[in-house]
C-alpha cells in the first residue's frame, strides 16, 4: 500500500479490517455518497469516456484542479460498481496525474472484496482504474505540450 495516496488507503484499510457483510454495507455507503455529476458535465456527457470492458454502464471524466478529480456516472442499480467509482473518485481527489499512474492495478485485493463480489465484477474494477489511469496520463501528456 506504500504507492496509494493516503486518501486511497485509508479507504483500503477500512475494507481490509471489515467483515464479510460490513464489505457491502462499505461499498453501498460509497454508492450511496456518490454526487451527482457537475452541471458543465452533464450537459456535455459525450466528453467522458465508457468503460467498455464493464457489464454496467460506467463513464468517467477527469478534471484537473487542484489535482485531479474523477467524475462518474454509473447507474444507480448498480451499487456495487458505484459504491467502488466512488471509492476511488474519493479515495484519488487531488491526487496528482503521477500518484494516480503509481496505483497498483490490483491494490484491491487487500480489501477483501473477492469474498463478497464477484470475479466479472472485479475485473470491471480493474478496468475502471486502468480508464482512470488513461485520463491522468493524458493530464500528463497535455501539461508537457504546453
Amino acid at each position: 500500500m506504500a504507492d496509494l495516496p493516503p486518501k486511497l488507503a485509508e479507504i483500503v484499510e477500512a475494507f481490509r479490517e471489515a467483515q464479510g457483510r460490513e464489505k457491502l454495507e462499505l461499498l453501498l455507503e460509497f454508492a450511496e455518497a456518490m454526487p451527482p455529476l457537475p452541471e458543465w458535465l452533464a450537459a456535455n456527457h459525450d466528453q467522458m469516456d465508457f468503460v467498455h470492458e464493464c457489464q454496467t454502464p460506467v463513464y468517467v471524466a477527469a478534471e484537473h484542479r487542484d489535482g485531479l478529480r474523477f467524475y462518474f456516472d454509473v447507474p444507480k442499480e448498480s451499487p456495487t460498481v458505484r459504491g467502488y467509482a466512488g471509492l476511488l473518485a474519493e479515495g484519488l481527489s487531488g491526487a496528482t496525474p503521477e500518484q494516480v499512474l503509481a496505483v497498483p492495478g490490483d491494490f484491491f485485493v487487500p480489501m477483501g472484496l473477492a469474498e463478497v463480489v464477484s470475479h466479472q465484477r472485479m475485473h470491471g474494477m480493474a478496468a475502471i482504474l486502468a480508464h482512470m489511469k488513461r485520463l491522468a496520463l493524458e493530464h500528463l501528456d497535455n501539461t508537457a505540450r504546453g
